[in-house]
């Protein structure tokens, strides 16, 4: 059947309509193509964004990995002990202690850096728990009431005895001192019953030195006062 259209060739419908399924199928066609190519070009642009952000990241291990923790953990230099702390919060559970009401346990975050690899010599009443996050090896100097001194290793080398948790009694000496060659150290630490200001001291002097001179073979008198640091009390040393 033929339809006419006045000033122009006479068109057969079935014709028109072939033309049109053809025009039709080519168009689903570059369409499916063009999709295909669209959802190829998203896959390849997020495995290069992804590259990219990867490339970005800090190494583990690494100086800049550790200003990137102090700053996303919100970390502040610790005045005196040195090194950086953040503190978490602490048990809503109490205990009393001597006639007074305490929390049952306060965390920190804790952190020694190639810059900061020292936490000097401080004395705490309650236990002191760390556990290491990130990085490390950390030397633990702990000195008990009795007079014995302890070196532990915070790190993840077991061949090597280190541990990951080292867990210094409360009524105890103790300091601590990054690896040479080390960027960092993050570690969680829990103090029980709670941290307060008025149970810790900080610093020593001549008296501590000779107490606890040779107690150890690492533990010479030198070695103590480095130690100590910043924070030696009466006359300084020669």
């Amino acid at each position: 059947m033929e339809v006419k259209d006045p000033g122009k060739f006479p068109v057969c419908r079935s014709h028109v309509l072939g033309e049109s399924s053809g025009l039709i199928s080519k168009f689903t066609l570059v369409s499916s193509a063009s999709l295909a190519d669209m959802k190829y070009l998203l896959v390849v642009a997020m495995g290069i964004a992804g590259l990219i952000a990867r490339d970005a990241a800090p190494s583990v291990g690494s100086d800049a990995r550790a200003r990137e923790l102090i700053q996303t953990l919100n970390l502040s230099v610790l005045p005196r002990e040195s090194g950086y702390l953040g503190i978490i919060g602490r048990s809503a559970q109490t205990v009393t202690v001597d006639g007074r009401t305490l929390a049952v346990q306060s965390q920190n975050y804790y952190m020694l850096t190639r810059d900061l690899p020292v936490n000097y010599l401080h004395w705490l009443a309650p236990d002191d728990t760390h556990i290491l996050i990130e990085g490390g090896p950390v030397d633990y100097f702990i000195f008990h009431p009795d007079g014995r001194a302890e070196k532990v290793t915070l790190g993840l080398d077991f061949a090597a005895g280190q541990r990951p948790v080292v867990a210094v009694p409360g009524g105890c000496w103790k300091a601590l001192r990054l690896h040479d060659h080390v960027s960092y150290a993050l570690m969680a630490n829990t103090l029980s019953p709670e941290f307060t200001s008025d149970r810790v001291k900080i610093g020593a002097g001549a008296d501590w030195v000779k107490r606890f001179a040779n107690s150890a073979s690492w533990a010479t008198p030198k070695a103590l006062r480095e130690l100590i640091g910043p924070n030696w009390t009466g006359i300084a040393p020669p």
